[in-house]
């Protein structure tokens, strides 16, 4: 048994919902689809609680996805398998899809082949 009384527990419960009186629902830009999504203000009371710093930067379908990438890799890693990465982006330059074998950082452009060469020649000069 926890040892908490019933009124101790409908206590924290009104505590609860007082500390979420505290916040507003805030819309905020998913950093991977920039699509907008609520950071409610229940959800605002759980990061202070869990003395979270900072809010959320993907929108809940993202998060979910990123998980599933990164369980993905854990598991292929654990298993020995060699995974290799291949992830459809849009040319920062020319606007054409293209793959690329790492998961791109936000806010940094990414190239095709032919805009990267064309703005690195060194790199066809071995220089």
């Amino acid at each position: 048994m926890s040892g908490n009384t019933f009124e101790e527990s409908v206590k924290n419960m009104s505590t609860q919902v007082l500390n979420e009186d505290e916040f507003e629902d805030m819309p905020i830009l998913c950093g991977d689809c920039s699509r907008s999504f609520v950071w409610t203000a229940g959800e605002q009371v759980f990061f202070r609680d869990k003395k979270l710093q900072n809010p959320p930067k993907r929108c809940k379908e993202c998060k979910q996805a990123k998980n599933e990438r990164l369980a993905a890799i854990a598991a292929a890693q654990a298993s020995g398998i060699r995974q290799r990465i291949e992830v459809a982006v849009s040319c920062a330059k020319c606007g054409e899809t293209t793959t690329v074998p790492f998961y791109p950082s936000q806010g940094r452009p990414v190239y095709c082949r032919s805009c990267y060469l064309e703005l690195n020649p060194s790199v066809l000069n071995g220089k």
